[in-house]
């Protein structure tokens, strides 16, 4: 298996250089595209509601994330408190928007990382990580000091700011974006983030030059590459259309894309018709056939699988 990049640039000296850098980003905060420009050096807080340490709610091996991260192992997932985007409709509402979770330091957030490498996992999963960027780059040297060689997994909402993502070129060697929204009045109304798709579709073009097309190896299981999530919302197949059709033209039609049926209505979404009711079946296989059509040939095959099932296929 190729050696995470990190390591490599921890030889150079240079990991260093991105961890001064990034620590950089913090004050005036500037680290996602919300620019809040607080002090988070000195703890204070903006809209994440994270200061100068990360927050986790809980790290385990995780056997219910795509196909290529799973294997036989599982995801090592940290699951990081606070969020940047706080979409209305939020799953981990509890984490993300009422901030479960425990401050941790360097030397924490590393000892986590070695543990699940202990554990068999087959990669590091940093999920909602958008905001505690150079946290993460702070204890990347103590976890490779104590051993770590996996690769590491940037799962994120996709609103993640550019100058940031920059930092993260041969740190990251598995980049998940979720893609939400299309339209700026979808994104101001579930995120107050009327630009999310302007800085989504940005971000999805930088990762992607950095890491490419998603690569496994002979067991089937991620080692490099990109891999875009799309939950498709009740209502919105229109906006399905378009993230299908960017992904296809803009990026490549060999993303690895998980087209995501799991929608249902959490946190504050019974307050935003039509997201306050449950995705049907016809809007997912409509969803799957707009992804089809776009032309992009790697779904996720636990949504094929599953799809198929329901129509008594297999």
């Amino acid at each position: 298996m190729t050696p995470a990049g990190y390591l490599k640039l921890q030889e150079q000296g240079k990991l260093a250089e991105r961890i001064a850098a990034a620590r950089q980003l913090l004050s005036p905060c500037r680290v996602c595209p919300r620019q809040c420009k607080v002090d988070r050096l000195s703890d204070e807080k903006g809209i994440c509601r994270t200061g100068i340490r990360a927050v986790v709610s809980s790290y385990a091996p995780h056997f219910g994330e795509e196909s290529p991260l799973v294997g036989t192992g599982g995801s090592g997932t940290i699951f990081l408190t606070n969020c940047n985007l706080l979409c209305v409709f939020c799953q981990n509402y509890k984490i993300s928007h009422l901030g479960q979770g425990i401050e941790t330091d360097a030397g924490q957030l590393s000892s986590m990382m070695i543990s699940l490498q202990r554990q068999g996992c087959h990669n590091i999963n940093f999920v909602t990580p958008s905001h505690v960027v150079p946290q993460i780059l702070a204890a990347l040297p103590k976890a490779i000091e104590k051993g770590l060689t996996l690769p590491l997994v940037y799962n994120s909402s996709g609103y993640d700011a550019l100058e940031t993502l920059r930092l993260l070129e041969g740190v990251v060697d598995i980049y998940m974006p979720d893609f939400k929204f299309w339209t700026r009045e979808s994104g101001k109304l579930y995120a107050k983030a009327p630009d999310y798709a302007e800085v989504a579709r940005k971000a999805i073009v930088e990762m992607h030059r950095q890491v490419g097309d998603l690569v496994m190896d002979g067991a089937g299981v991620a080692v490099r590459g990109l891999l875009v999530r799309h939950l498709v919302m009740p209502g919105g197949l229109d906006e399905t259309r378009e993230i299908l059709g960017f992904l296809a033209r803009e990026i490549s039609v060999d993303t690895y894309v998980n087209v995501m049926d799991q929608y249902r209505p959490c946190g504050r979404a019974n307050q935003f018709p039509p997201i306050d009711r449950m995705l049907t079946k016809d809007e997912y296989q409509e969803a799957l056939r707009l992804a089809r059509d776009a032309g992009l040939q790697r779904l996720d095959e636990k949504d094929w699988l599953r799809i198929l099932r329901k129509l008594g296929i297999r």
